[in-house]
């Protein structure tokens, strides 16, 4: 009797997914949970990102701010391609024609709630293992932000809600008071 065998997708299936499908591909396994997101999340990911972009240019900085969908190959030793709803790349090297290679400096996750574990355990874990030196966790529903923060090859969190004012670790001077985001 011969075992089943289970197919590993690579990068070319990757982007020979049709356009309007959208997927991630996790170690080899294509993730097609990948609904349209609502309202609030749109809100909150215009919010975000635009006082983030604000930021960089208001510095001269050099990072780049990327919503979704944007494919972000985490490594180029793994069949790994996420698209996280924010992502803030640094290194302007990283970027490629069909996205960015290489673990962006920050990222921002908010969850739906049709997929919730995939931010808190899947993504929390890839981001760890491929250097993301901070990732948020936006969650609408608890009405909270998780700050992760990578320090000696772990993260550690702090916990917010949507009345505080975050500090953004990747940044010297750079806070995000959720209190006046229109969301």
């Amino acid at each position: 009797m011969d075992l089943a065998s289970t197919k590993i997708y690579t990068e070319d299936d990757y982007y020979n997914i049709p356009e309007d499908v959208r997927a991630e591909l996790i170690d080899g396994d294509i993730i097609y949970n990948m609904a349209a997101p609502g309202k609030i999340h749109q809100f909150i990911l215009m919010e975000v990102s635009t006082v983030i972009n604000n930021y960089i240019k208001s510095k001269g900085g050099k990072c780049r701010v990327v919503p979704a969908p944007f494919a972000v190959k985490l490594s180029k030793d793994r069949n790994t391609i996420v698209e996280p709803d924010i992502s803030v790349i640094c290194d302007p090297d990283k970027f490629t024609d069909r996205g960015c290679t290489g673990a962006p400096d920050w990222i921002i996750e908010i969850v739906s709630p049709s997929n919730s574990s995939h931010d808190y355990v899947t993504k929390l874990n890839l981001y760890l293992e491929t250097g993301v030196r901070e990732y948020w966790i936006v969650d609408p529903d608890k009405q909270k932000i998780f700050v992760y923060n990578l320090e000696n090859d772990k993260f550690n969190v702090e916990t917010y809600t949507f009345k505080d004012t975050i500090k953004v670790n990747i940044y010297e001077d750079f806070d995000i008071d959720f209190s006046t985001l229109d969301i």
